[in-house]
């Protein structure tokens, strides 16, 4: 086998080939010499290289009796050749030295913890041999250094090199290093260090080229409210062909680049290739006649090779670069498009949600492999604003073995299939192609028409516009995989006529549902509002009917809504009903004592929703909430009831509506009426429990259980009152339906 050098960054002896403690000094020895002679000018380099030479020989013949000095003299003939040295040597050679310096000294101090180590779910995306080492909160960069500088120490003293490529200071603080994944032991004892991951692979997300086709378009007569103009995108991607006739003068290339090499040696790098996907995707977003938003600005950020292909250390630091820039040279309001996807990383998702609360608007691709987008970054980070892809016929888009990705980590879809603009084979051509690369252009030029008109309006509230404003439940569900189909949002993304009306101050909300919990008894799953947004409500919905309840745990931003499964049960959702609203404050108020009523404390809180829990792992089965001047949400006996409770700081009223069927129905629904928005939701029975309450767009959904009769849906509906309008009292119940 063939014997591994430092030119490898591998150990300094073959691992492979059994050796003992003397031999293994000898080996290190020697090479400690030859970094020596390295480090010496020419006219010292001889004389040293021959008289060590000389020494090393001699004691090798001896090993067996010099056994123990034989690492100290090589030390000491080491530090020798360095002190005649005229030349200042590196600062590898610098840390060895320290190395030797310490030889006998105290052993090396490692914390006593470890820290987490991650990797890539996905076997095939991963970069052995390069690691993302995060370092906690609070770590100043000295620290950072000095913690990167541990570590070469600590593997050079086990026979390792390792290479630091790359330090972080922006969204995380951290460094990218090079080493064998001998050295991860050590490397995750380091003092600070939070956790590591292992690097992996990023891909563009349109498809294949062997399934696109041209395919030729009549001249639209498409025109937005506005043409993005002012507003910033960046572009991770590929290049970008900036002379192309639909991005001219609108395109700024940045020196950043940092992709991998191209997988094989016969990869030809025509400009054609290279700039592809870029081209194509800049000109959805602020094409002259392709694209969405004509006028927005675009910032090329090369993450992404001629093949599609980068890493997650590479858009960690376009991320940084990104960050940095704007520093420089603020960009309000900004948006990056990120049409890649890689397996899940903590690391990548986390610099991401960074980025929105410094006030960036991230727009990511789902995904194009019709999985679950949950398990890939940066689509997972709740905080980006995920797109899935859609057909011509609002269906989700399939091509070949390849679709988009689906599931609850996706906030809507938009138009992903033969899509055309511009292509980079010249600067006046166009070519069609597919993918959810495709579909997060649309939105984002969607998003920089609305931020044309609402500059100031943050990444949270762009969402909510998004979806308020989207083509409701077009998808065909049956489309959709059986265990996505309530989780997958039923919605298309489309240029609304006027993106700064908010619909009439209407109350904007959207379901939050969680992962599904496990089937253990009293096993939960949770669902998070992002910053920004209320939690008005929480239910749950059992695919059995056969869970615990719910209820609202934690308080302000650090509120969750907790379903909890039932014995014998086969898993729960959690679904929280988020809500974007500046103006009040929710709180769950828990009643007194088991089987008594929840209140909300005073007439100036409004009930929004109502939720109850058996801590004893019983059947949950909800009432109905009361309005009028009691809102109270009242609880069955050996069940705990939550009221969630709004504090009034404008004219928001509430009221309820329900609907219950005479008969057995698969599904029983309620809706709000125009104006009002759904907060909250839940079901009643006089018989055995329903499988729990969910809301789709503004409409209350209650399953009940099989042969089940009488079921009702209830629904918590709110509003702001058009200006013209004067407001109910607080308390007042227009009435139910």
């Amino acid at each position: 086998m063939q014997q591994k050098s430092s030119q490898s960054r591998g150990v300094l002896y073959d691992k492979t080939v059994p050796l003992n403690k003397s031999e293994k000094h000898l080996i290190n020895s020697a090479h400690l010499l030859l970094i020596a002679s390295r480090a010496c000018s020419s006219q010292n380099k001889a004389r040293f290289f021959l008289g060590g030479w000389c020494v090393w020989v001699c004691v090798c013949v001896w090993k067996m009796r010099l056994f123990v000095g034989l690492y100290q003299l090589s030390s000491l003939l080491y530090l020798v050749a360095l002190a005649g040295c005229e030349e200042d040597y590196t600062e590898d050679e610098e840390m060895i030295l320290s190395l030797i310096r310490q030889v006998d000294s105290r052993p090396v101090l490692e914390s006593g913890s470890s820290a987490q180590f991650l990797r890539c779910t996905k076997d095939a995306w991963r970069i052995p041999g390069q690691y993302i080492v995060v370092v906690r909160n609070g770590t100043r960069d000295n620290q950072v250094e000095r913690t990167a500088r541990r570590l070469r120490v600590n593997a050079a003293r086990r026979g390792y090199l390792i290479s630091i490529l790359r330090t972080y200071s922006g969204a995380f603080h951290g460094f990218l290093v090079q080493m064998s994944s001998d050295v991860l032991h050590m490397a995750v004892k380091l003092p600070h260090v939070e956790y590591i991951e292992e690097d992996s692979s990023i891909f563009a997300q349109g498809s294949p080229w062997n399934l696109e086709r041209i395919v030729q378009t009549k001249t639209g007569k498409y025109k937005p409210p506005n043409d993005g103009s002012e507003v910033g995108v960046y572009i991770m991607d590929t290049t970008i062909q900036a002379n192309h006739r639909e991005l001219a003068q609108r395109v700024m290339v940045t020196d950043f680049n940092s992709v991998p090499e191209e997988d094989g040696v016969r990869v030809h790098r025509q400009a054609s290739q290279c700039d592809s996907h870029g081209t194509h995707t800049a000109g959805v977003v602020s094409g002259r006649d392709s694209g969405v938003a004509p006028g927005a600005s675009v910032n090329s950020v090369r993450v992404l090779n001629c093949q599609g292909k980068g890493t997650v250390s590479g858009a960690l630091a376009g991320l940084e670069y990104i960050r940095a820039s704007l520093q420089v040279q603020p960009i309000s309001p900004v948006i990056v498009l990120l049409p890649f996807a890689g397996g899940f990383s903590r690391t990548l998702n986390a610099a991401c949600r960074e980025m929105v609360r410094s006030g960036a608007v991230l727009i990511a691709a789902a995904g194009n492999y019709q999985d679950d987008a949950c398990l890939y970054s940066p689509a997972s980070e709740p905080e980006v604003i995920t797109v899935g892809a859609s057909n011509a016929a609002d269906q989700p888009l399939t091509v070949g073995t390849m679709g988009t990705n689906v599931g609850r980590c996706v906030d809507l879809f938009a138009p992903g299939d033969d899509i055309v603009s511009a292509s980079g084979d010249c600067p006046t051509c166009f070519t069609a192609k597919s993918g959810t690369s495709q579909a997060a252009a649309h939105v984002a030029g969607i998003a920089a028409v609305l931020l044309k008109e609402n500059p100031t309006a943050r990444s949270v509230e762009v969402l909510h516009l998004l979806r308020h404003h989207a083509a409701q439940q077009v998808m065909n569900p049956e489309a959709l995989p059986l265990e996505h189909r309530l989780t997958t949002p039923n919605m298309v993304a489309v240029v609304f006529k006027s993106p700064s009306a908010r619909a009439g101050e209407a109350l904007l909300c959207r379901s939050v549902w969680s992962k599904r919990s496990g089937v253990m008894s009293f096993d939960t799953a949770a669902a998070h509002c992002l910053h920004g947004e209320e939690m008005f409500s929480c239910s749950s919905y059992s695919p059995d009917g056969v869970w615990a309840g719910e209820r609202i745990e934690g308080r302000d931003d650090q509120k969750e809504c907790v379903a909890h499964n039932g014995v014998g049960g086969q898993g729960v959702y959690a679904v929280a009903r988020c809500c974007m609203d500046d103006r009040v404050q929710c709180q769950s108020f828990a009643s007194a004592h088991m089987g008594t009523e929840a209140k909300c404390p005073s007439p100036q809180h409004q009930l929004t929703g109502c939720c109850s829990y058996f801590g004893s792992g019983g059947v949950a089965d909800a009432t109905r909430p009361l309005h009028g001047n009691s809102k109270a949400c009242p609880a069955r006996a050996g069940a705990t009831s939550h009221a969630s409770c709004c504090q009034i700081t404008s004219s928001l009223e509430c009221r309820g509506n329900e609907y219950q069927a005479s008969g057995f129905m698969e599904q029983v629904e309620v809706s709000c009426e125009d104006s009002w928005t759904l907060t909250g939701c839940s079901g009643a029975s006089q018989g055995s429990a329903p499988h729990g309450a969910y809301a789709r767009g503004n409409t209350c959904i209650v399953r009940p259980s099989r042969g089940e009769r009488g079921v009702a849906a209830v629904a918590i509906c709110c509003r702001y009152p058009p200006p013209q309008q004067s407001s109910s009292e607080p308390g007042q119940e227009p009435g139910r339906q």
